[in-house]
């Protein structure tokens, strides 16, 4: 499977990946990043699903 054809969320995964390689992170550096936005993510996305369970 090329990665046109490969699902949003694996090739958003492929370029952040790049982004790190390129830019020489620290790989633990980087985890520990992931996790600040991992979190932020999930917040987002709990309150963006209440808002709609809230209007509905």
């Amino acid at each position: 499977m090329s990665l046109a054809n490969a699902p949003k969320h694996v090739q958003l995964a492929v370029d952040l990946i790049q982004l790190l390689e390129e830019n020489q992170i620290d790989m633990a550096l980087a985890l520990q990043a992931l996790e600040i936005v991992q979190h932020d993510c999930q917040q987002k996305l709990q309150q963006q699903t209440e808002s709609v369970a809230k209007n509905n």
